[in-house]
């Protein structure tokens, strides 16, 4: 399914309400923090479960944590220790919007994650928005920094 032309606010809400689950992935995505940015020459990513990240917005400002699910119908994300309590005095995990989030660090056992790292590199290296690297890789920065 292609990305909506239409500037209309109904017509951007509808294509958000009714878009199949591989581009709802793309809409659950945050910031890297500075130093992810620079390591990943970019400046935002879709969230997984396991990436570690600070709440930047609302209730749980300044809060860490893994994120521990995705709900990619409601387009929120459930992080490990922000939770609320109910009324029968049982705690549950609030729901956040992935736009509040600062990605920290990444979960990197996926090769296909890794990949897409680097695609998205090499786009930006493409479009003469940052200098070429020399030789350097996702990969290789991920196995120096596990």
């Amino acid at each position: 399914m292609p990305l909506p032309k239409s500037k209309k606010p109904r017509k951007q809400r509808k294509f958000l309400f009714s878009a199949p689950q591989h581009i709802r992935r793309k809409f659950v995505a945050s910031h890297f923090s500075k130093e992810l940015r620079q390591k990943y020459k970019t400046r935002s990513f879709p969230v997984r479960k396991g990436d570690e990240i600070e709440v930047m917005r609302g209730k749980f400002k300044k809060k860490r944590g893994k994120i521990s699910r995705i709900d990619f119908k409601k387009y929120k994300v459930y992080v490990e220790g922000v939770t609320v309590k109910r009324t029968d005095g049982t705690e549950r995990q609030t729901p956040l919007h992935a736009s509040n989030l600062k990605i920290i660090n990444l979960n990197l056992e996926d090769k296909r994650r890794i990949k897409a790292l680097e695609r998205k590199m090499k786009k930006e290296i493409k479009n003469g928005k940052i200098e070429a690297i020399a030789g350097t890789s996702v990969l290789e920065n991920a196995k120096k920094s596990v």
